[in-house]
């Protein structure tokens, strides 16, 4: 393990003097990468904090590429034959084309997730159940500390140290690529709620949890997926190490290690160990993500603008380690908290967050002002904020001196 940590560092570095050297003007390419982003980025300001503009648009050169790749990916005679059968025995035909691969993957590990738990994990011993919810918990802050609060939305700013525990945090989860999620989620949080929203909550829960998973994405996805700047994720060693070694990282940290260490070194049976953390483990955490897009859109109220989607959701906050604040995160996306009220037991994010902060791995932590938010809620909000028990937020009195 120390010599896996040691040469990640090597490549880091390596990586990292790599992006110093000297461009054609005397410039470094990352400082030639910057000004040449801020030149395209400078006409239209960042509204949603998340680097995102829509001064470019998209050629029909790229739409006619991305046609005729869709086009031929229709074509595909053994996915067009699985979506004529099902069509024919089951009646449905899909408005997008299946991801067939998708489906069987998906499918096979929640099967045998429920097999292995109703004939197998529940037998297992204390310290598997508390490994189980550790490696969970490790996963879940890789996903809501890590690829989401810091490389989506840039809320606070990460040493070096603290970017390598997210990423391997976030391998764990066995998720897809950093690059990707944070493409996604962005095109997310710019188009919600609209064709170009990749789970797009007004398709259905369904959809919006899973399915979008197993589908193509609309057309339109794709084209505002090409709007989206991701220079700054381009331009992270630690990001890059990680898609360099993707299907590595995923083996090792989501599925070899989590079950090695309770069969080695608690006594644990290896079967025991396989099926609680590469199937039960794996899939509860990877549901309890994708809560955040179906659960947290759908379910909830919105003291902060009735005119979204995106709910306060107490439920999915515990499971998701705060992220359920739904409507409070997508109104203020640059906040770290990702919520504005709550303690900790319901944002466990937040509190690993403050904790970092204080050793100064984490900083420049990202807050709304309050009077930003009481005047969004008294604008837009649906009035179930709990200032509005007790008149607006200038009437609640002050905390007595102690």
């Amino acid at each position: 393990m120390t010599v896996g940590i040691t040469s990640t560092l090597q490549f880091i570095a390596g990586n990292s003097a790599q992006y110093m050297k000297p461009g054609p003007n005397g410039q470094s390419q990352q400082a030639a990468a910057a000004a040449a982003a801020a030149a395209a980025s400078s006409t239209v300001p960042d509204t949603n904090n998340n680097e995102m503009e829509d001064d470019r648009t998209v050629s029909d050169k790229d739409i006619d590429s991305y046609l005729k790749h869709y086009n031929r990916w229709q074509q595909s005679a053994w996915g067009r034959t699985l979506s004529d059968l099902v069509k024919r025995y089951l009646g449905y035909e899909f408005e997008d084309e299946v991801k067939w691969n998708n489906v069987f993957m998906i499918g096979i590990f929640h099967v045998i997730a429920v097999w292995s738990f109703l004939h197998y994990v529940w037998q297992a011993t204390p310290i598997t159940y508390l490994w189980g919810f550790f490696v969970g918990g490790c996963a879940g802050f890789g996903v809501t500390g890590g690829v989401h609060r810091l490389w989506c939305h840039r809320s606070y700013k990460a040493k070096l140290p603290l970017r390598i525990i997210l990423m391997c945090c976030y391998s764990i989860a066995g998720q897809n690529t950093i690059y990707d999620w944070v493409r996604d989620h962005r095109i997310h949080h710019k188009y919600s709620e609209t064709n170009g929203d990749p789970h797009n909550a007004n398709r259905g829960f369904l959809y919006a949890h899973v399915g979008w998973l197993m589908l193509r994405k609309h057309p339109e996805c794709i084209k505002k997926g090409r709007l989206i700047d991701m220079s700054d994720i381009v331009s992270d060693p630690v990001v890059q190490f990680h898609h360099k070694n993707f299907v590595l990282m995923k083996l090792l940290f989501c599925f070899i290690l989590p079950t090695f260490i309770p069969w080695y070194f608690f006594g644990e049976t290896f079967l025991m160990s396989f099926f609680s953390q590469c199937f039960v483990r794996y899939v509860l955490s990877l549901n309890f993500t994708w809560l955040v897009n179906s659960a947290a859109h759908l379910y909830g109220n919105h003291p902060y603008d009735k005119r979204i989607n995106p709910a306060e959701n107490r439920a999915v906050s515990v499971v998701a380690m705060g992220e359920g604040w739904h409507n409070y995160h997508h109104v203020f996306p640059w906040d770290y908290k990702a919520a504005e009220l709550g303690n900790y037991s319901v944002n466990v994010t937040t509190f690993w967050l403050d904790v970092f902060a204080k050793i100064g791995w984490a900083y420049d932590l990202k807050e709304p002002s309050k009077d930003l938010v009481r005047r969004t809620i008294e604008k837009y909000g649906d009035g179930t904020h709990i200032t509005a028990r007790i008149g607006h937020m200038e009437e609640v009195p002050a905390p007595a001196d102690s």
